[in-house]
């Protein structure tokens, strides 16, 4: 196993700036996930590490070594890719074993590993199979069991479940998960699909025009986000932003106007802010309170979508570019047109300033310490 580390890294082609200043440290045994939207450079990032795209700037090392003009197949790193890339006219053991093969590892080196990952993925019963034969999960993990058997330091996985259908990829994060648990290697993942990144990853890299945002682990990235990107990245369904102006703020508190004339109050640290600031006020759709006598707004409901598990209800509001979203029970009995009076909590919102900086939120403590402390 071992760490990686990005320092100043950058890509371009020709004039076009594709990566800029990344500087990342990937502890060894990690489980880290690149998420951004299409086109901030996740899976170049990624080609990066594996040696298949060349640095530009900065250096890359995996182990404590320089691995900058290190050819992939001595980099000490096996890749997963978005399609499963088999070899039709190969049994899955044939498959799996190629790469050894090819190596020249003795027959027996070779069946004891083979043998060991399809045991780890539960395909030992498959592997006499041609890949036809299979379905698109066990394709992924004959895949998988062809990078396990190189035992390498490093794993990447280049969007491996994008091409399997949503009860697949539910099951198969669960498998990723139980992997990692298993073989305690350096593991580096890119997804598009943050509901991904939320349930594997020890820590987030998010990115954006081919900058790093953020890195934090999963619950802290959806409290306490940097900027306005991350925030609206980060959750599901996406956090609400209302336009606001700064009435009052101080080192404990906000309280801002909405286009609406509604005054809200917000906990986060508005000290360096001024009355007449434009801001941003953050409420995430699973934050709305229905019962409260400050910080009311009223809403007419639009559309209401019932899942079973919860009711999404939309509606427009001053200073919302995009319908507002509330998520309810699931058992919820609002209907179109009807007029909600919603509670925006003061101790879970967020507010953005101008150029889309978070204002730091207070820490809230676990509910067992506050209960101890009390």
């Amino acid at each position: 196993m071992a760490g990686v580390q990005l320092r100043s890294v950058a890509k371009s082609y020709g004039d076009v700036a594709v990566l800029r200043d990344i500087d990342l440290e990937i502890r060894d045994g990690e489980f880290i996930v690149f998420v951004g939207p299409s086109g901030c450079g996740k899976s170049t990032l990624l080609r990066m590490i594996a040696g298949l795209e060349e640095i530009t700037a900065g250096e890359l090392t995996i182990g404590g070594e320089r691995m900058n003009d290190v050819p992939p197949s001595e980099r000490g790193i096996a890749m997963v890719f978005q399609s499963y890339a088999l070899y039709p006219h190969m049994s899955l053991y044939d498959n799996m074993a190629f790469g050894l093969k090819l190596a020249k590892v003795p027959k027996a080196e070779i069946d004891t590993a083979v043998q060991h990952a399809a045991r780890i993925l539960h395909i030992e019963h498959l592997l006499d199979r041609k890949p036809k034969a299979l379905s698109g999960g066990q394709r992924q993990r004959v895949a998988i069991g062809r990078a396990i058997v190189r035992k390498p330091q490093v794993f990447l996985f280049d969007e491996p479940l994008s091409n399997l259908d949503a009860a697949l990829r539910v099951r198969m994060r669960y498998e990723f998960a139980k992997l990692h648990e298993q073989l305690k290697t350096t593991m580096i993942y890119v997804t598009h699909d943050q509901v991904e990144a939320m349930t594997l990853a020890d820590r987030i890299v998010v990115l954006s025009s081919g900058r790093v945002e953020q890195v934090g682990e999963p619950l802290e990235l959806y409290e306490h986000p940097i900027n306005q990107f991350v925030a609206g990245f980060i959750g599901s369904p996406k956090m609400n932003f209302i336009e606001a102006e700064m009435v009052e703020a101080s080192a404990a508190a906000a309280v801002v106007r909405l286009k609406s004339g509604a005054l809200v109050r917000v906990e986060v640290d508005a000290a360096n802010a001024h009355p007449g600031d434009k801001v941003t006020l953050g409420v995430r759709p699973e934050h709305f309170e229905r019962e409260g006598q400050t910080n009311v707004i009223e809403a007419t409901v639009s559309f209401v979508e019932s899942l079973g598990s919860s009711t999404h209800a939309y509606f427009s509001y001053p200073g919302v570019e995009d319908a507002l979203t509330c998520e309810l029970g699931g058992m919820s009995s609002v209907r179109a047109g009807e007029l909600l009076h919603l509670v925006i909590p003061a101790d879970r919102s967020h507010l953005f300033d101008a150029q889309g900086r978070a204002f730091a939120r207070h820490r809230r403590a676990p509910a067992g310490q506050a209960a101890r402390a009390a």
